[in-house]
């Protein structure tokens, strides 16, 4: 019997699949715990909008993890610090700086923890970060530290 899981089945599938089961364990174990409906041309056709949804949402995430990465590219970042006499800084300039300092000078929101820094940034100059948006797709980030 074809069924269609609502829920993930350990050994079995995950949700959303349609799996081939004997009769009996369809009809004594997954409908009445409701894990599963038979895979009749209803249960087929939601499955099928649900997936389609799915790599739907997916597609418009990447869109626009695409576009944040252009506008990411065309600007610069400046944050000023202090620093002792040798240059160099007093603490370090972290994600979250350089964060609040992106959404205040070009309104640009990004999540302190997508930014990679390759180490602390504790010396003036300009430097250039890497930003995971989406798994495959990364931006970059000018940023300058100034007094």
């Amino acid at each position: 019997m074809k069924v269609l899981l609502l829920a993930d089945v350990k050994g079995k599938g995950k949700k959303d699949q349609i799996i081939n089961v004997s009769d009996g364990y369809a009809r004594n174990f997954l409908f009445p715990k409701k894990l599963a409906v038979e895979a009749d041309a209803k249960a087929m056709a939601d499955a099928k909008t649900k997936e389609d949804a799915r790599l739907y949402k997916i597609e418009q995430e990447k869109a626009a993890a695409r576009g944040m990465a252009e506008k990411l590219a065309a600007v610069t970042v400046k944050i000023k610090a202090s620093a002792g006499a040798d240059g160099r800084l007093y603490g370090s300039i972290t994600t979250s700086d350089i964060a609040t300092a992106l959404k205040e000078q070009h309104g640009l929101e990004v999540d302190r923890r997508k930014i990679v820094t390759d180490g602390a940034i504790k010396a003036f100059g300009s430097y250039t970060l890497d930003v995971k948006l989406y798994p495959e797709i990364q931006g970059k980030i000018n940023l300058i530290v100034c007094q």
